[in-house]
């Protein structure tokens, strides 16, 4: 069988001498992977790297077998942003999620489509990276949705009302305000600003912002499937550490 998709490159693994086994977010295939037969190679190398936009062909005997996998660069993500290190973290956080939280071979379109917004900001050098690192929070709150986990951050899981929305329950993933909160506010996760105001991120509220994600991430996803979170995210953490601490 053999299908033809639109991919972001999530990874690559060296198979062989010349050889890698590359890891897709497809359109309509879902998280795919392939053998890409010379991917190793001089010419080929640069196709492969994580984040590249590309036309896939994916071709194999029976669908659940490995198959070969054609690329052809359509934008090269990640050269766009090797300069900036933070927008290389974010780029390399996204596809280290992707690959962690989704399950192989099911179709989440509107997953792909999200992250190609995000890439788009990153590759805007005119605009703000925190928003941009604002827009990754949003992305990981899509993901959960698409996987079944999505967060209600409209009304107050206590009173009902949707004012003074400041807690997340870390249990039901539903929004607490502070009169509901009482005396367990401390037991609650902050819900940030530019999440419950549509507000201007500031770097702390997005760091805020990717605990919250993570915890739901973490328990609902990946730790079910004895996975942890990614590497790659945690550097891009200590980054927004550093940029907040470094602001006040």
């Amino acid at each position: 069988m053999e299908w033809t998709d639109e991919a972001l490159v999530l990874g690559a693994a060296r198979h062989g001498e010349s050889a890698l086994v590359v890891e897709l977010l497809t359109r309509h295939h879902g998280r795919h992977k392939g053998l890409m037969r010379g991917g190793a190679g001089s010419r080929m190398r640069g196709v492969a790297q994580a984040g590249n936009r590309v036309a896939a062909i994916w071709r194999g005997r029976l669908a659940e077998h490995l198959g070969t996998a054609t690329l052809e660069l359509v934008d090269a993500n990640a050269a766009a942003v090797l300069g900036d290190p933070a927008r290389l973290l974010a780029l390399g956080a996204l596809c280290a999620v992707a690959s962690a939280a989704l399950p192989e071979r099911e179709p989440h379109p509107e997953v792909f489509e999200a992250a190609l917004a995000v890439i788009g900001l990153l590759r805007d050098d005119d605009a703000d990276p925190v928003e941009a690192a604002a827009a990754l929070v949003y992305w990981e709150l899509g993901l959960l949705g698409a996987l079944g986990y999505g967060l209600d951050l409209d009304s107050c899981a206590v009173t009902g009302g949707t004012e003074a929305l400041a807690y997340v329950s870390p249990k039901s993933g539903r929004a607490v305000s502070r009169e509901g909160a009482g005396d367990y506010a401390d037991r609650l996760l902050p819900l940030p600003r530019f999440l419950r105001e549509k507000a201007a991120p500031a770097a702390g509220d997005v760091l805020a912002g990717f605990e919250l994600t993570g915890h739901f991430l973490d328990r609902s996803v990946l730790v079910p499937n004895r996975v942890r979170l990614p590497a790659a995210r945690g550097r891009l953490l200590d980054l927004l550490r550093r940029t907040s601490s470094g602001s006040e």
